[in-house]
């Protein structure tokens, strides 16, 4: 018995042996890849438009002494405007961005302005202003960006040709000038890879932006000779906008993926 224990035991060690002889090598597993990462650090440019209200509290006074004649009444107004900038963000702790930035814009947003104790009114035009201030922005997603942003700005406003409350020209007028302010905002921005088409580099924002100037007196002028009525339009600024710009990222290449 002992014998064929023996026996048996060998067949077995010969046969586990010429078995594992037979099995290849365990085929290599590559590590799996790491999910795509955005950057979104670097330089940027952008252009494009939209539209904005432009709203003013006014009231007239007189040139000399500065009395009031009215109480403050807020006029407003509309209109279309166009913009370009450039900046650069920082990506940091994953999902955050903030950069710097800086832009301008050229157009046509018109706010009311009257003087109900001469009976005139006219049209006082937004024709360009410009703006550079900071955001901060957290990754939605990796190629979608939401932020918010805010700074300071400047603009000018454009002269005023009144005109009668029955539409002939008033023969009075205000000179055009320039305020400083501040504004805030925020926005949405996104890579233009969608439905397939791919697009490096490329991306599209909207933004809302709302845009507070200081108080400015102006003296109503006669057409002829520039020369005071003896009164005066002191009013604000508040400017609020919506526009939608085509970006390019120049370090944009694609999302960063790890190698191994």
């Amino acid at each position: 018995m002992k014998k064929i224990l023996l026996a048996l035991t060998a067949v077995a060690a010969m046969t586990g042996s010429a078995s594992a002889a037979d099995l290849g090598a365990r085929p290599y597993a590559k590590a799996p890849m790491a999910a795509p990462v955005a950057n979104w650090t670097g330089f940027y440019i952008f252009g494009g438009g939209g539209g904005g209200l432009s709203n003013a509290d006014q009231h007239v006074q007189t040139t000399v002494g500065a009395v009031p004649l009215t109480i403050d009444q807020r006029q407003g107004g509309s209109g279309w405007f166009g913009t370009v900038g450039l900046g650069y963000d920082w990506q940091f702790s994953g999902t955050w961005v903030a950069g710097v930035f800086a832009d301008g814009q050229f157009g046509s947003i018109r706010a009311t302005i009257q003087d109900p104790l001469l009976g005139i009114t006219g049209n006082q035009k937004l024709e360009d202003s410009w703006a550079a201030g900071v955001r901060l922005g957290w990754l939605v997603a990796p190629n979608v960006l939401s932020y918010v942003n805010g700074g300071y700005s400047g603009a000018h406003f454009g002269s005023t040709n009144f005109m009668t409350l029955a539409g002939a020209p008033a023969g009075v007028h205000l000179n055009g000038y320039n305020r400083n302010g501040w504004f805030i905002g925020g926005g949405v921005e996104n890579n233009l890879n969608i439905f397939g088409i791919q697009s490096p580099g490329w991306f599209m924002k909207t933004e809302y932006r709302s845009a507070f100037y200081n108080a400015k007196t102006q003296d109503i002028l006669f057409d002829a000779g520039n020369l005071p009525v003896g009164q005066s339009i002191r009013a604000n600024s508040w400017n609020q906008t919506i526009s939608t710009s085509l970006v390019y990222r120049f370090n944009w290449t694609g999302p960063v993926v790890a190698k191994y």
